[in-house]
Parts: C-alpha cells; sequence; structure tokens
C-alpha cells in the first residue's frame, strides 16, 4: 500500500476521533482512539514504537525515543493535545522519520477547536532536509 493512502486513512482516523472524543484530553487517548480506527480499516497500528539511534555505527542503548503511532511501516505520526505546536515538535517528528527512516509523519494537535489547524504534514524533502506543510 501506497504512502499517501495510508496517510489519507490516518488523517480520516485523527478527525473521526476528534469529532467522537473533542479537543482537550490527554494525547494517549487519541492515540488509542487513532489506533482503533486504523485497525478497523485493516492497518496495522503500532503504538508507542522505539525508534533505534546509532552512534558511529553501535545502537545507543536506552535513549527512550518513541513513536506514539506507526502505520503500515510507512507512516508516522505524532500526536500532542498542546494549546500551541512549538516548532521543535516539528524538527522532532522530522528526526524520528530520519532515525527510523521513512519519508512521511503527520504531528497532530489534538487541543484545536477545528483539527485541520492543528495538523502538520511532515516530510523528508530534497537531500533528507525537512519539509512542513
Amino acid at each position: 500500500m501506497n504512502q499517501e493512502i495510508i496517510g489519507k486513512a490516518v488523517l480520516d482516523s485523527a478527525f473521526k476521533a476528534h469529532t467522537k472524543l473533542g479537543p482537550g484530553l490527554l494525547e494517549s487517548v487519541y492515540e488509542a482512539a487513532m489506533a482503533k480506527e486504523l485497525r478497523k480499516l485493516g492497518h496495522l497500528a503500532e503504538r508507542q514504537k522505539p525508534i533505534p539511534v546509532f552512534y558511529d555505527g553501535e545502537l545507543l542503548e536506552d535513549v527512550g525515543f518513541r513513536a506514539d503511532l506507526i502505520i503500515d511501516n510507512l507512516v508516522l505520526v505524532e500526536l500532542k493535545s498542546v494549546a500551541q505546536v512549538a516548532d521543535i515538535f516539528k524538527k522532532t517528528t522530522w528526526n524520528y522519520l530520519r532515525l527510523i527512516p521513512l519519508q512521511l509523519g503527520f504531528l497532530i494537535n489534538f487541543n484545536e477547536v477545528h483539527l485541520k489547524d492543528g495538523i502538520v504534514r511532515v516530510t523528508n524533502g530534497a537531500e533528507g532536509k525537512p519539509f512542513f506543510t
């Protein structure tokens, strides 16, 4: 399956979870709801998947990075429920994409009245540089 089709399913699931639950809950609630919605659609939705970090060719032990959701081993989803999305959240999402490595990710802030205002699409741009839309 292609990452753009998975990306659409991710957004549909996020909108459904936000509509049913509303803004302002903990990230873990939206994570569980989105995973449930994606699984109903037949997707592999892995929660809190560890992200390995290598340094000088060796795996660093116990660094503690975890992706909120990885869908079908192709799309990363990082969730927030904050007043405002800081630039560091975008950079962290891109770094996770780079470390895994994946091409497409979403940073979704559920603490918005209109969820569309809380969605940032993150991709690895030309020459591995981040691209946010």
